[in-house]
């Protein structure tokens, strides 16, 4: 049901890449939240953030979430990690983790996720090569889950249909957000998600920093549901 969801609101509209890193064969769907409202039972999955919870600070956010659709003849991205930006040098502690949701089956011929095993303890001088990144056979409906740190990438689409997966991040709470969520999802929006999501979008504080005019910035979706 999510998958016909996902794909009857966001998808279709042949929507590809601005940029090789971005997938010119790949359709991607920013801020999913704001369009699919289906999406957060796969943000607040109880296992997902049982997994935030053991990994990361009290009052961890949601860096990202997005629909990516490869298609046929697209080439493999550039491997790369989620928690680079920013982010003290190697070896350190985690950032985030990274969700990949499989909305199709994955595997080595339609651009299935790859990744390189142990990489997030490398140090800075590691050399990453291609040839160190294996591709994760996943059935629709699985959950791969990784450290930000872990380098991987989309791989090369040599099949006949496209594939279509969630990726969600999450971050530390003192981290800049890849979307700025907020503007994403503004208040009226956010109204109809759980306390939890609105407080991982960036309704909430750390520490006494995130304030809307003195206060709690929760209390903007309190205004819209009053």
């Amino acid at each position: 049901m999510l998958a016909r969801g996902l794909r009857r609101a966001v998808l279709g509209e042949q929507r590809f890449g601005r940029k090789p890193f971005e997938g010119q064969r790949t359709e991607r769907v920013y801020a999913l939240l704001a369009k699919c409202p289906e999406v957060a039972q796969l943000v607040e999955h109880p296992r997902v953030l049982a997994i935030g919870d053991a990994f990361l600070e009290s009052g961890y956010l949601l860096s990202s979430i997005q629909a990516v659709n490869i298609h046929p003849g697209e080439q493999a991205q550039a491997l790369h990690c989620d928690d680079d930006a920013g982010a003290p040098p190697r070896p350190r502690a985690p950032q985030g983790f990274s969700c990949m949701w499989a909305l199709d089956d994955f595997g080595p011929d339609n651009g299935s996720t790859q990744l390189v095993p142990g990489s997030h303890l490398w140090d800075a001088h590691r050399v990453l090569r291609r040839e160190d990144a294996m591709p994760v056979k996943m059935l629709a409906g699985s959950l791969l889950v990784y450290l930000g740190g872990v380098h991987h990438g989309g791989g090369e689409h040599r099949a006949d249909s496209a594939r279509l997966g969630v990726s969600v991040i999450y971050c530390q709470p003192w981290l800049r957000q890849f979307e700025n969520q907020t503007v994403s999802v503004p208040p009226k929006a956010a109204a109809q998600y759980s306390v939890r999501i609105q407080r991982m979008l960036g309704y909430s504080m750390l520490g006494p920093m995130g304030t809307v005019d003195g206060r709690d910035p929760i209390r903007l979706i309190e205004a819209e549901s009053a």
